[in-house]
């Protein structure tokens, strides 16, 4: 190899060892929450109008990290030792019945750092009832409704969340759904620390807009996603098989991330976590496979390109092994939001143009990576091959160690 192609070579490995170096040691979407909130038009609202409008908010919370929180904020160990040791039998009646022993910490915690307003003016917040409690990806969930008297408030109400903020350090990036149905009008949002607020009047494509940006955010900071497509990436011989890949990803992914949004398929992290990882290191293994098996006939195609998308029997069966593991990742991108029931159909809208968040990204991240890679091959065959075999080896590496982390911590 000529001296400086392997130089090249060699300076993109460490770039791509460096990249990899970022990565969270076991789970690539770190410790995270999702809050839920779904509002109502509350009892004894009447018409309806701003003069005497009461709202009521059902929030779900995860429950040992909302009983951690709580505790730890209200100083109140009491709550901190009858929740966890409710959290450590799987009691839900006794989870329920530590919270409402404690509810004057509980609910203060969550009116702390959740509001509404109407017409820039606080409303009042009042407990409508006991704790509950359900379960979410296998997760118990505190069930907490709220009633808010806006009266003599004009303005549509805005709700703001703060909910398990990242000062706290118990976890990171908390994300709060909300849903709404007020006056005939339904709507949903995602809310965050960059975008705590969102007003129930808003328009169509701001609610949109905003699960747009939450999908690209999703997949810029999963490091295992952006991996696996980096391992695409390196394997595929022309721009059709690039494109064509990630397109069945991301079919792949909307066909499971919908289903779960429906209720229809619900699979426990603990599965799900691990095969993502073991199906980023069987992406980039297989490209070193056939380095080691071709050389450098590896990146040409095994017939002159006949057939459907030209693609050879090598590519056709890439192509379902990458759907058959965007199924399996249409799950992690449900669990990372923690959808695992039926919602309305305005939020299965908004769930689709998170998809599109996403692949809106993946073809940001191609159209800026395998140029560079093309004309590298093109121009220097032998650093090529290094350079794609390098990055190949690295992802290999990264999934394998992610896949027994996640096997032993789950």
């Amino acid at each position: 190899m000529p001296a400086r192609a392997r130089r090249t070579a060699v300076a993109i490995a460490v770039a791509v060892i460096a990249f990899l170096s970022l990565a969270p040691p076991a789970s690539a979407h770190g410790f995270t929450s999702v809050a839920y909130v779904h509002v109502t038009e509350g009892e004894g609202d009447g018409d309806g109008d701003s003069g005497g409008r009461r709202l009521r908010t059902t929030l779900e919370l995860e429950y040992d990290l909302y009983v951690i929180s709580t505790a730890d904020y209200e100083h109140d160990d009491a709550l901190f030792r009858a929740g966890n040791a409710a959290f450590d039998a799987g009691d839900t009646k006794a989870q329920a019945a530590a919270l409402d022993a404690h509810a004057r910490s509980a609910v203060g915690y969550v009116t702390r750092r959740f509001s509404v307003t109407a017409g820039g003016r606080a409303c009042t917040p009042a407990r409508a009832g006991g704790f509950t409690m359900t379960r979410r990806q296998g997760v118990p969930y505190a069930v907490l409704p709220l009633d808010w008297d806006c009266s003599g408030r004009a303005g549509e109400p805005v709700l703001r969340s703060g909910l398990f903020p990242d000062a706290e350090t118990y976890v990171t990036g908390t994300k709060t759904i909300v849903t709404y149905h007020l006056d005939g009008r339904s709507g949903s949002a995602a809310l965050d620390a960059a975008h705590p607020s969102v007003s129930l009047a808003q328009p169509w494509y701001d609610q949109f807009g905003e699960f747009f940006r939450l999908g690209a955010e999703h997949l810029l900071t999963g490091i295992d996603h952006i991996l696996f497509l980096l391992a695409l990436i390196a394997g595929s011989r022309r721009l059709r098989e690039i494109v064509l890949a990630a397109t069945s990803f991301t079919l792949a992914h909307s066909v499971t991330f919908m289903l779960a949004a429906l209720g229809l398929v619900d699979v426990p992290a603990r599965v799900v976590e691990p095969v993502i990882a073991l199906s980023i290191a069987v992406v980039a293994g297989w490209y070193l496979w056939r380095l080691w098996r071709r050389g450098g006939e590896a990146t040409e195609l095994e017939t002159s390109g006949g057939g459907h998308f030209a693609l050879d029997r090598a590519g056709w069966t890439r192509l379902a092994v990458v759907f058959c593991f965007g199924l399996v990742h249409g799950l992690g991108f449900a669990g990372a939001l923690g959808i695992d029931k039926a919602f309305s159909w305005t939020l299965l809208w908004s769930l689709l143009v998170f998809n599109v968040g996403i692949e809106a990204v993946q073809l940001t991240i191609i159209a800026a990576v395998f140029p560079l890679l093309a004309l590298l091959r093109r121009r220097a065959p032998v650093a090529g091959r290094w350079a794609t075999g390098a990055i190949s080896a690295g992802v290999t590496v990264m999934g394998l160690m992610w896949f027994m982390q996640r096997v032993f911590m789950f």
